[in-house]
């Protein structure tokens, strides 16, 4: 296929690849047409004029109807990671169906994410599925680009998301013996980097193509990685080879809000090395100009959004920062924060109260306790990292506590004259100790949190 424009079909387009995938499209200046069973879950996005959205389920040949007509190259981002007893089945039906509709319209190429596996060895149920369905669309007679990844590494990825509940929660664990695999972890913007490629790179025929970053690591040493950079302290691995992953699942499901039935199949993949076999696709796609992602420095960039204290997901991100988390990702993703959040009303001006506000923050004249430093009660244990001028103010506590403190002030003007006074006290606890202190502090926090809004917006009225 030739280099330029295309008119490209995204099935899969509201979950964690597809909802990032779009918008890269977009800015490459592709048309976008998105396959979703409930639109309704598009309406919010920001570039939802700039595509177009038709209602489709691949698992309804009549659905499907026009959905393909005048596509270029179909996306194929749908797997149900083993939700139905007879996932595998519907897996290989959608598949067909998606063939089917995709060959009667003429469409030129098909693009699908499958999972990095081992060959010649026994596979898991899901990556088996998986593996199939790329087999499926390989021979429907429409040129094929599989593109098959390991440990996707982003907020937001069921992979990601095992490793950071688990290590974030579980300063000792007893793990499988598969903790000591291979893998070959992925950014999540490289991954976005080869799809979008994928669209009109050169392929000499229909095949599987290995994508992964610069890193091979055990399991175990990407936990561990993941430790470090959250400044969680050092993990301990105890193996006990009798662990099913089935116990496994169950014991995820247990400790960590991921569910069991999705915990199953992630830890179904890891039963076996995920490595790339060859470098064969560099054949066919340059690397990303930068350079693949260091897994390290890919969790980082997962993490970079909470390390600025913030913890409203947006659409902003999707493009520019997708490793970040997105408005659509699911409920169980993304770190664990604490907030405490208080309102008030006042009559006087907002720039007086927001000016009142900078002045606690930076003064150290009010009653800090519990959390200014002792050798100085008159230094505040604030430091303001943004300021936007009569409106928002957000601060980081500089005083060492097992997890990173945020105190954001917002005041807004009402059309009845009156001001708004929100402030939300955020904080990032640092696996167990972190949770424990903010247990243990909460009724002072209370007090305190109280004190300072009554008195902030005293002083200002």
């Amino acid at each position: 296929m030739s280099a330029g424009r295309v008119r490209a079909l995204v099935t899969g387009s509201t979950g964690y690849i597809g909802s990032r995938l779009v918008p890269r499209l977009l800015g490459e200046g592709h048309h976008v047409r998105a396959l979703a069973r409930d639109p309704a879950r598009l309406a919010a996005v920001p570039w939802r004029t700039r595509m177009e959205v038709v209602r489709g389920d691949l698992g309804d040949v009549d659905s499907l109807a026009g959905a393909f007509e005048g596509i270029d190259v179909v996306y194929y981002l749908v797997h149900s990671m083993g939700t139905s007893r007879d996932f595998a089945a519907e897996e290989a039906r959608a598949a067909r169906n998606a063939a089917d509709a995709a060959r009667a319209a003429g469409v030129r190429r098909v693009v699908y994410l499958g999972g990095l596996h081992a060959e010649g060895r026994k596979l898991s149920p899901h990556l088996d599925s998986r593996r199939a369905v790329g087999e499926i669309l390989i021979r429907s007679g429409i040129e094929t680009v599989v593109l098959q990844a390991g440990v996707v590494v982003g907020s937001g990825s069921g992979s990601f998301e095992m490793i950071r509940h688990l290590t974030d929660r579980l300063p000792v664990m007893t793990t499988p013996k598969w903790v000591h695999n291979k893998i070959q972890p992925i950014a999540i913007a490289d991954v976005l980097h080869y799809l979008v490629a994928a669209a009109t790179a050169p392929v000499p025929m229909s095949r599987t193509w290995d994508i992964g970053g610069p890193d091979v690591l055990e399991y175990g040493d990407m936990m561990r990685i993941y430790a470090d950079v959250a400044q969680l302290g050092r993990r301990y691995l105890i193996v006990l080879p009798f662990l099913t992953p089935r116990i496994a699942s169950l014991w995820v499901g247990t400790v960590t809000p991921i569910p069991s039935g999705l915990a199953r199949p992630l830890i179904g993949s890891l039963e076996c090395d995920a490595v790339m076999r060859n470098v064969d696709v560099d054949t066919i796609i340059a690397r990303p100009p930068d350079g693949l992602t260091p897994y390290r420095r890919a969790v980082a960039l997962a993490l970079h959004r909470s390390a600025r204290g913030l913890v409203d997901p947006t659409w902003a991100s999707a493009e520019s920062a997708p490793a970040e988390p997105l408005p659509c990702d699911p409920h169980w993703a993304g770190e664990v924060v604490r907030i405490d959040e208080r309102a008030a009303l006042s009559t006087a001006k907002a720039e007086h109260i927001f000016g009142t506000a900078e002045d606690a923050l930076k003064s150290g004249r009010w009653p800090w306790y519990p959390v200014a430093p002792r050798r100085n009660r008159h230094v505040s244990p604030w430091s303001i990292a943004e300021r936007q001028p009569g409106r928002t103010l957000r601060a980081r506590a500089e005083r060492r506590a097992p997890g990173q403190a945020w105190l954001e002030i917002t005041v807004t003007s009402r059309d009845d004259g009156a001001s708004s006074y929100r402030q939300r006290a955020i904080f990032f606890p640092r696996g167990i100790p972190g949770r424990l202190y903010w247990w243990a502090m909460r009724p002072v926090h209370t007090v305190v949190l109280s004190e300072l809004l009554r008195r902030i917006v005293a002083a200002a009225g």
